[in-house]
């Protein structure tokens, strides 16, 4: 299913484990090749030292790797499945204000995927995330390694794309 950007970021904004940790998606850009989030800090998010809840920071890298992804390929004319296979975050300071994390893939990652889904079927990638501050000091670092499969109905991808 293609999603538009525009829809992709409504869906998204409106998920309520995003709404109730103040996860907002701030943009999509065109063709799924990145995203901008914040995360605001308030009182749903906060923990005990007034900071945003790690588990908080954490969910606001799963999804989006798998995402970007997966409407890429259908945009390509593949069928895939997609998410987050592992991750690991890294909480460098108190989160004690908004945060912002870049997703953003390169033309040389979606070649490499694109030519591992049509030789194996599969591909697997770690991307770093660093969430920083207004000011661009990096406060949590994230790694997230995402998973892309062709699916079953899919064996090889559609040809003359």
């Amino acid at each position: 299913m293609i999603l538009s950007e525009r829809f992709g970021k409504f869906v998204l904004n409106a998920y309520p484990p995003f709404v109730f940790n103040r996860i907002r998606i701030q943009s999509i850009s065109k063709g799924y090749r990145s995203c901008i989030v914040r995360i605001k800090k308030s009182i749903f998010n906060r923990n005990m030292n007034g900071t945003i809840f790690g588990g908080a920071l954490f969910s606001a890298s799963d999804p989006f790797y798998a995402i970007l992804y997966w409407q890429i390929f259908e945009r390509k004319g593949y069928k895939v499945q997609t998410w987050l296979k592992s991750a690991e975050i890294h909480y460098m300071r108190p989160a004690d204000q908004d945060l912002f994390l870049e997703f953003s893939i390169t033309e040389d990652q979606l070649n490499q995927a694109e030519q591992e889904l049509n030789s194996i079927g599969k591909y697997k990638f770690i991307h770093e995330v660093k969430y920083k501050s207004k000011e661009g000091d990096v406060y949590v670092l994230a790694k997230t390694e995402v998973y892309i499969r062709l699916t079953k109905a899919q064996q090889k991808p559609l040809s003359g794309f």
